[in-house]
């Protein structure tokens, strides 16, 4: 009873654990990841703790805890900890729901032979953000940690639902024995995984939506721009990443009728979205992105 009253953020008084893990009571709509096992699992406490100390010299002294009695019966539930980071694990013998899996799986851009299997998963663990730290990408980063040496246990694909997007979980480990396992997390482009890119091809229209999703959970503002075609996907791939690096390393903040050189020759206007475009609208602020010529720019 003990792991779930510090699961659900409360103390327990008689708990004799050293250190025990607490999450943060005060943590509300938590960011999440979710990983996808191709079979049903049942986890070995200790050998996933000797997997989570040895992903990462910070994580050397992490600590983990999962419901004995639950975990034999198919259902994972406990709880991974090290500085100021805790994540909640919770997961099923079964597989997520379709539509979630297919709305994170169809947009990403991995082989159709991963896609199937990821949606012909038959157990899923979902990972809750639930520690001290206030940094939305710090937190992230943690989250990915934990999928990563999840990953470790045969999980297949990692999804973030509220980005709409999903990543092969290999690729949360570097190729590179000796890169560093943090560095490689904190690298991984924004739009691979912390929020989403998704084409969208509206009725009636012309050429393609390109637009984000997920941002917002970052403190930063969705983006979308229109583009002639899908042959475009790439180019506003980047030119999204390189407002999101900017904002993010920057502290900066985009408004309406704000302007950006981006690159040589590459300027654009920010607007909210017009009346007719409804179908951009979603959770949080969304910025249209609008190319724009140099002799359009904001005088600084």
């Amino acid at each position: 009873m003990s792991l779930l009253s510090r699961f659900l953020g409360r103390e327990d008084p008689n708990d004799a654990a050293p250190r025990p893990l607490v999450a943060n009571p005060d943590s509300k709509n938590p960011l999440s990841l979710q990983v996808l096992f191709l079979d049903p699992y049942r986890f070995d406490a200790d050998l996933l703790l000797a997997a989570l100390k040895a992903f990462h010299p910070s994580m050397a002294e992490a600590r983990c805890e999962l419901d004995v009695d639950l975990n034999q019966q198919g259902t994972l539930l406990g709880m991974m900890g090290w500085g100021k980071h805790i994540v909640r694990l919770v997961g099923f013998n079964a597989p997520m729901p379709a539509a979630a899996v297919e709305k994170c799986v169809a947009p990403s851009h991995y082989s159709q032979a991963l896609k199937e299997r990821a949606r012909s998963h038959q157990a899923h663990t979902v990972l809750f953000y639930a520690g001290y730290e206030t940094s939305a990408f710090e937190r992230y980063l943690a989250l990915a940690a934990a999928a990563a040496v999840l990953a470790r246990f045969g999980g297949l694909v990692v999804l973030n639902e509220s980005g709409h997007t999903s990543l092969p979980a290999a690729a949360l480990s570097s190729s590179d024995a000796e890169a560093d396992a943090i560095d490689h997390l904190r690298s991984l482009p924004l739009l691979l995984l912390y929020c989403g890119f998704v084409k969208l091809e509206v009725a009636g229209r012309q050429g393609v939506w390109m637009r984000t999703y997920g941002a917002p959970l970052m403190q930063l503002p969705d983006l979308a721009a229109h583009a002639r075609g899908h042959e475009e996907g790439q180019r506003y791939f980047d030119l999204f990443a390189t407002v999101f690096d900017y904002l993010r390393t920057s502290g900066g903040r985009l408004a309406q009728g704000d302007t950006m050189q981006i690159a040589d020759e590459q300027y654009l206007r920010f607007r909210t979205p017009s009346a007719d475009e409804s179908f951009l609208t979603g959770t949080g602020e969304l910025l249209v992105a609008d190319r724009i010529g140099a002799h359009q720019i904001n005088p600084t």
